[in-house]
């Protein structure tokens, strides 16, 4: 799709295509069509009635192909140029339904189990550092290390704003934070390590395997507590954004068939 994007921007298509007949006509009708099948997701998702379709799964995938095909399409349809101002208002329309469906998926993929996964919770990712904290007596001997994590995971929990608006900067403060934390507490770990090794040779013997021990059990921790702080934040910009997409497709819709009427009309 990136490629076609780069060859239709760069190329004169308007030699060869134009959108009143022939082909840019018809990449006209193909991108319509297609951007109206993406309501099919919507609505199997909302009315059970619709199960005959097929699975939601499938048809969210398929909504993500129509909503890079479509556009595509229309965008040869139009030269990749703008036009007059109802065709201009439909395509600027297009562009940023399309724009939101990218940031969209980036959210939706934060909070899910991989892009097609069913949607992490919470309570998972509660679970999941609490059994990291329960085998802390793993990295017993390195003093202080928990006392140390614990203090790191509270303040990367803590961070950034928490007015919903200004929500987005959250996951940047807890990035600066972890990689703090994973940077002061190797340097803990190697400190305390050498110091145990002069008092005792078990420790000196076994000192590189011990301090990888450590560090795979701290980066595991920062990163659990990471995406524990993340969770919530890209839920809630998930719901902030799908308020926004959801006007963005209403007006792309009204967009399109102005376009279309006025075309076929003058």
């Amino acid at each position: 799709m990136g490629a076609l994007l780069l060859f239709g921007w760069q190329t004169p298509t308007e030699r060869y295509i134009t959108p009143q007949r022939g082909l840019g006509y018809a990449l006209g009708i193909v991108g319509g069509s297609l951007m109206l099948l993406l309501f099919i997701y919507s609505a199997r998702k909302h009315f059970r009635w619709l199960a005959f379709l097929g699975p939601t799964v499938s048809w969210f995938r398929f909504h993500m192909l129509l909503g890079v095909a479509g556009p595509l399409c229309i965008l040869y349809h139009a030269n990749f140029r703008l036009g007059a101002t109802n065709s201009n208002v439909a395509l600027i329309s297009m562009l940023t339904v399309a724009g939101s469906g990218i940031v969209g998926r980036y959210i939706y993929s934060r909070i899910h189990h991989g892009l097609y996964g069913s949607k992490a919770t919470l309570g998972e990712l509660r679970t999941g550092s609490d059994n990291l904290h329960s085998v802390s007596g793993s990295v017993a001997f390195v003093p202080e290390l928990v006392e140390r994590l614990e203090a790191a995971e509270r303040r990367m929990l803590a961070a950034g704003p928490h007015l919903p608006v200004l929500g987005f900067a959250k996951p940047f403060a807890v990035a600066v934070l972890a990689i703090h934390a994973r940077w002061s507490l190797r340097r803990y770990v190697s400190r305390a390590l050498r110091t145990a090794a002069r008092k005792s040779a078990a420790i000196a013997g076994q000192r590189r395997r011990l301090r990888r021990t450590a560090l795979a059990y701290i980066n595991r921790r920062i990163a659990a507590t990471r995406r524990l702080a993340d969770f919530q934040v890209f839920e809630r910009l998930f719901s902030l954004w799908h308020a926004l997409h959801i006007p963005l497709i209403v007006m792309l819709l009204l967009a399109g068939i102005v376009h279309v009427v006025v075309v076929h009309l003058y």
